[in-house]
């Protein structure tokens, strides 16, 4: 099994808005400008929270979006308006464990799915996409707890105005 988190952060290190607003993402870029595509097609599970689940359900024909994956939205919901998301509860990284050793599983936005893996050190790929924005306050990618973690930089690419780093867990703390 491997972990990745794949997503795009301003300069200063936000997801969204204050608002959980994306503007600032679609002013900036498109998904086409990246690999987003060649990455996706390498995930068997995608796991989201609601709000991410939400800005999704907004888009033309949501319930394609996701084609090939299974889908998980971490809500209180017993149901979702769109087909092909299965919302689910409880903890995130125990969830993560039963979903089997042979599947790449990608967190996909929210800091509240991203930071249990990450203090379970259960997060093997982050893939940062920063865009030249800075919103001065807003919703981190990073809330994990206290706690140093050392990851290897193992790629740096240019997408349109966007900088992709690539990230893969480091075996050793130095």
């Amino acid at each position: 099994m491997s972990v990745f988190f794949y997503g795009c952060i301003t300069l200063d290190g936000y997801l969204a808005d204050k608002n959980h607003g994306l503007s600032w993402l679609h002013e900036t870029g498109s998904p086409d400008e990246t690999d987003c595509d060649r990455f996706y097609q390498g995930m068997d599970v995608a796991i989201m929270g609601r709000r991410t689940f939400e800005e999704i359900a907004q888009l033309e024909d949501a319930a394609s979006f996701y084609p090939t994956t299974e889908n998980y939205v971490f809500t209180h919901a017993d149901s979702l308006p769109q087909k092909g998301f299965i919302p689910v509860r409880g903890d995130v990284a125990e969830f993560v464990a039963g979903l089997g050793p042979d599947k790449n599983i990608w967190i996909i936005g929210g800091n509240t799915i991203l930071a249990p893996l990450l203090e379970r050190d259960m997060v093997d790929h982050l893939i940062v996409q920063v865009a030249p924005v800075l919103l001065g306050e807003g919703i981190p990618l990073f809330t994990q707890k206290e706690g140093q973690m050392r990851f290897h930089l193992d790629e740096v690419r240019q997408y349109g105005q966007f900088a992709e780093l690539v990230f893969s867990r480091s075996e050793h703390e130095v």
